[in-house]
């Protein structure tokens, strides 16, 4: 580099990808700098050039020097191989400038420290990473050992994994040739442990995610589902919460979603045609990459469907990839799972692709449903998805369609709340049943946690009624399925 390049460089003063200082006196200042640009994109650092005035005055270098700047080059980890230059400045004889060209970060790469903490650009600005972040660029060049999925899944035994669900999950995944026939018939700690779910012989966290049952002490594996009133949060029209594995708040989520949105039937020829307002494909779409895709190391925050008047949201703890934003998500682009195990087990068995085509099939659904497309943005450490409602399809008439007998608008009919009553109405049979019963039918150990989750929101939701109505504490209670909740069963088992 010359002197003449130099000059080009600083033309425009400092930015994200230059910094100056007067001298090496600086050093450490400039250490800092060194280490954003490493976690950044990259940049110049030059000691001898004023920042403010650009001018260009430098400094004699000594062997002292070397050593000093070659000392502060070792504060930083990992080590880096960079070349410093020294160039000579023509108009003050003896004087040199110290220029360091520090190369830009690829993420998967160790995040670098400088004396052990992080640095990091916003714009012109040397700031501390935030811990969110270095955690992040942890996990994601050392998932094996940082990841929240890989990590041993607290009171949780293979036996409370639900086998099962597991077995129907992988006859799906070999119906489609993601997984060999074998898998069905294997070992099911073989099958787990292939499938990356076991760490020494004990679930991990990935495990619990998908097929946990006795689950209730993870905060995150819940899912809020409300509808509201108009086009706020002032007024509520339901309100629910759902608990358990990936597929329970899968199957409660498209619950809500056909409790709540209109559905329209046309009948073309002698087949009955019906959609939901927004496709469900996509909603299924986004709400299965919602769950797998969450930062589920944060505990304390849950995934949310908020449907309104005008628009239906679904919001979900995490972030974007760094490769994509809100709006290039929409573009062709390949997968970056957050969660890899979660993602591989969902695609071998069918419920995830991993092309990155997702965004593309909700987008084509809602195109062909004639429907606005869903808008991504990141807000307050959520990623949310928001799907505008036609409206007017909704409650005013359609021109021309008034009288035509192929054109319906209807409402759903019942449907369970929660997916714990829909276990419980599928556990169920037609004659009174103590709670003992109830609880030995259901596959459920904690009479307390049975109480609250399921038997409270099924008398709630009128799928089932007590013997002694006038006297809820009975010491002989007993409860059966009403009427509606039989018809229910009969449709879905």
């Amino acid at each position: 580099m010359t002197i003449e390049d130099i000059k080009n460089l600083i033309a425009n003063g400092e930015d994200r990808q230059l910094e100056l200082k007067k001298t090496t006196g600086e050093l450490k200042d400039g250490m800092h700098t060194a280490c954003a640009f490493l976690n950044t994109d990259g940049g110049w650092l030059i000691f001898g050039i004023a920042p403010t005035s650009l001018k260009i005055l430098g400094q004699q270098v000594t062997d002292r020097t070397q050593q000093e700047i070659a000392q502060s080059l070792s504060g930083l980890e990992p080590a880096v191989n960079v070349m410093v230059e020294y160039i000579d400045i023509p108009e003050r004889s003896g004087f040199q400038l110290v220029a360091i060209y520090f190369e830009t970060f690829v993420w998967g790469r160790q995040p670098y420290t400088f004396h052990g903490c992080p640095y990091y650009k916003v714009e012109s600005t040397t700031k501390v990473m935030p811990r969110e972040m270095f955690e992040e660029r942890l996990r994601a060049n050392k998932p094996q050992y940082y990841a929240w999925e890989r990590q041993k899944a607290e009171r949780v035994s293979i036996s409370d994994l639900n086998e099962e669900r597991v077995r129907g999950t992988i006859r799906l995944g070999v119906e489609r040739g993601r997984m060999m026939p074998s898998a069905i018939t294997e070992r099911f700690e073989n099958v787990l442990d292939k499938l990356q779910l076991l760490n020494n012989g004990t679930p991990n966290n990935a495990a619990a995610t998908l097929f946990g049952t006795n689950i209730y002490e993870y905060p995150q594996f819940r899912l809020r589902m409300a509808r509201f009133r108009g086009t706020d949060k002032n007024e509520f029209v339901d309100n629910q919460r759902a608990e358990g594995n990936f597929f329970d708040l899968l199957d409660a989520g498209m619950s809500f979603f056909f409790k709540h949105l209109s559905i329209s039937g046309k009948i073309t020829g002698f087949v009955r045609e019906e959609h939901l307002e927004i496709p469900a494909e996509a909603l299924r779409e986004i709400l299965i990459n919602a769950l797998c895709h969450r930062q589920y190391e944060k505990y304390n925050l849950t995934i949310g469907i908020a449907i309104y008047d005008d628009r239906i949201e679904i919001e979900n703890p995490g972030v974007l990839p760094p490769q994509l934003t809100p709006e290039t998500i929409k573009q062709p682009h390949i997968s970056y799972p957050y969660n890899p195990i979660i993602a591989d087990v969902l695609f071998k068995t069918t419920f995830l692709e991993n092309w990155g085509s997702g965004t593309k099939r909700v987008i084509d659904a809602c195109k062909q449903q004639n429907v606005p497309e869903p808008e991504w943005k990141t807000q307050d450490g959520f990623v949310i998805v928001t799907f505008n409602r036609v409206t007017e399809k909704l409650s005013a008439p359609q021109v021309g369609l008034e009288n035509d007998p192929s054109t319906t608008l209807v409402r759903p009919k019942y449907d369970p709340s929660t997916t714990q009553v829909a276990v419980l109405i599928k556990a169920m049979n037609c004659d009174f049943m103590a709670i003992s019963d109830m609880m030995k039918v259901s596959d459920l150990k904690s009479r307390k946690r049975f109480r609250e989750n399921y038997v409270t929101p099924a008398l709630k939701d009128g799928a089932i009624e007590r013997k002694y109505p006038d006297q809820p504490n009975h010491p002989g209670q007993q409860y059966r399925l009403t009427k509606k909740a039989q018809k229910w069963r009969e449709k879905n088992t």
